[in-house]
């Protein structure tokens, strides 16, 4: 009896001698299945919500965070400030990503709508929540399927809505029929994105009856407002998918000379990106060698790259929905010549005017002007061109914006207008460049030249912060870069194929 004692947890002691008492029946039950439940609980998987959450993943998360950082109660603050945004006796539909298929069977990876993801925190396909009046937020989640979760996983559903996402109410998907026509029926608008939204949502009765009487408005103009301006926990993911890019280019840049050719360098770049924890690329890789360089999104990868041609590389990953966007040029042989010294420096040159913009009150369509005002110059200092600026001449060489906004997507916040007066918390790229076709017209020591540079940029107080300054880009430094890599080179792994 005492080795007994000592194996048995307490709870089930417990248990046995509640069925031995002489207290009642329900009673004895009541007491049996609690200590079932408590050992139950000791001895099961961790908690699966279909995402990782502080149970399952305590490396990661912390108390009631979401995502590293970001806490269940600043998605409610989101909403919350989306909410009062809006007129009163309105409701938004949110609609995540669907999976998009490969092939019949095959799927591409996820990737959550950011509207979604922005004011829910689920990382997964399939669900819709509904903010109103009645109802902070109302989930519905996908219904239980044994078969679907054997080959792909679990889905979080209703329970998980309320358990982990913090919904009010939750329920299977299957019950939107029944239960949204109601919701629809008492809002005096309604706030979604007409291009996700879902069969299921579109074709109720409800709603196309709120979409004859006018009531269905755009949500993007009010969410992109809101989503422009980081809050501080979403400058540290950001500061960290950077980071991490910084990181996998300058990798890149190690390995160029040896490994000369687009794929493994794409290949290398992705590689180090997830193995210092990117969930994925925030867009396909861009690594041109040579004149590929001078092809503004190129990702066919299927070229060797000469000894003497340089690399341009825009490259960028996400970690934990935000992403990150850098572009290097440089020559794997180690040195520029002449030729490229010219056009990087030019280029380089507006990169550094275009910065002293960067600041609160000024807008990205301004610095544009600018960047286009120096490239112009500095077109016509090399000789490519002639005469007072000509719009049809300079598309010849940039037909690019100076940059972008930048978040949880690439180009983030799409309907923020770029003459916005930048604010505090916004982020943008600046990124240069200049893109010399191979014509009998050009001096041939120019043909081809290929050349951007980008980084992240930060919009403070009193001016900017670079996100992505970890990565050489000048000259010097990355000539100084490529020498220490070369007198190091048998640190570098060299592949055969």
């Amino acid at each position: 009896m005492g080795v007994w004692r000592r194996l048995v947890p307490v709870p089930w002691r417990l248990c046995c001698r509640a069925i031995s008492t002489t207290h009642g029946i329900g009673a004895r039950r009541s007491h049996y299945f609690a200590a079932v439940r408590w050992y139950s609980q000791q001895w099961t998987a961790p908690y699966d919500a279909g995402q990782p959450t502080s149970h399952s993943h305590p490396e990661l998360l912390s108390g009631d965070e979401l995502f590293p950082g970001i806490s269940l109660r600043e998605f409610a603050e989101r909403r919350t400030a989306l909410r009062s945004r809006l007129p009163t006796e309105s409701m938004v539909i949110l609609t995540a990503a669907s999976v998009k298929q490969m092939t019949d069977v095959v799927p591409y990876p996820f990737r959550q709508d950011a509207d979604y993801l922005y004011y829910t925190g689920c990382n997964q396909p399939e669900g819709i929540a509904v903010l109103d009046d009645h109802a902070e937020l109302c989930m519905f989640m996908p219904d239980r399927d044994p078969e679907r979760e054997s080959w792909a996983g679990k889905l979080a559903g209703a329970e998980e809505a309320s358990r982990v996402f913090g919904a009010a109410a939750a329920h299977p998907l299957r019950q939107l029929p029944k239960v949204l026509p109601e919701m629809l029926g008492r809002a005096k608008a309604i706030y979604c994105d007409l291009g996700l939204l879902t069969p299921l949502v579109a074709e109720l009765d409800a709603f196309q009856t709120a979409l004859q009487q006018g009531r269905v408005r755009s949500l993007n103009r009010y969410s992109h407002q809101m989503r422009w301006v980081k809050s501080p926990s979403e400058l540290t993911l950001m500061r960290k998918a950077a980071s991490i890019t910084c990181k996998a280019m300058k990798r890149s840049m190690q390995v160029s000379r040896s490994w000369q050719h687009e794929h493994l360098l794409a290949a290398t770049v992705e590689y180090e990106c997830k193995r210092r924890g990117a969930q994925q690329m925030a867009f396909p890789s861009v690594v041109g060698g040579g004149a590929n360089g001078a092809v503004i999104h190129y990702s066919r990868h299927d070229k060797l790259i000469g000894n003497e041609a340089l690399v341009l590389m825009d490259v960028g990953c996400e970690y934990h929905g935000y992403v990150s966007d850098m572009t290097r040029t440089w020559p794997p042989c180690g040195y520029f010549t002449a030729a490229r010294r010219e056009v990087y420096n030019i280029i380089l040159d507006v990169m550094k005017e275009c910065f002293k913009m960067c600041r609160p009150g000024v807008t990205l369509s301004q610095i544009h002007s600018r960047s286009v005002q120096l490239l112009w110059e500095g077109l016509l200092q090399l000789g490519l061109v002639k005469g007072p600026f000509d719009l049809f001449k300079f598309y010849m060489f940039n037909r690019t914006q100076i940059g972008h906004y930048l978040g949880m997507d690439v180009h983030d916040c799409s309907t923020v207008s770029i003459d916005r007066p930048l604010e505090p918390g916004v982020v943008i790229t600046i990124e240069p460049g200049l893109y010399i076709p191979i014509k009998q017209t050009i001096p041939e020591k120019y043909q081809g030249i290929g050349i951007r540079i980008e980084d992240e940029v930060l919009i403070t107080a009193t001016g900017y912060e670079i996100l992505t300054s970890e990565a050489p880009k000048e000259i010097e430094e990355i000539e100084q870069f490529l020498g220490q890599t070369m007198e190091n080179s048998k640190l570098v792994e060299k592949a055969s194929f």
